[in-house]
């Protein structure tokens, strides 16, 4: 494990992607046993990819424009926890 800061941006890209995949699988599983399974569910995750995972990678790909160099990289981060949060939280709520 290394902790340079593009180490860090791929362990936040992994655990975003990772939740979000585990909150896929949970919800899979409820409502493949309650017989509610849409193609709805799975355009929700899609969706959530375009909204949350692809400005993410926006904000990375304008790093050479930032004058400061790390404006960028801090929104990234604060962007990539909140979106891990969400999905955490999300995870929570599908077992209450």
């Amino acid at each position: 494990m290394i902790f340079t800061l593009s180490e860090w941006m791929l362990y936040t890209m992994w655990a975003v992607f990772g939740l979000m995949i585990l909150d896929l699988l949970v919800g899979f599983i409820k409502s493949f046993w309650k017989g509610t399974l849409t193609s709805d569910f799975i355009l929700g995750y899609l969706r959530d990819i375009l909204y949350y995972i692809v400005p993410l990678n926006f904000l990375i790909s304008m790093f050479t424009i930032d004058p400061t160099g790390w404006i960028l990289i801090v929104f990234f981060f604060v962007g990539g926890l909140a979106v891990a949060i969400k999905y955490l939280l999300d995870i929570i709520k599908k077992f209450k």
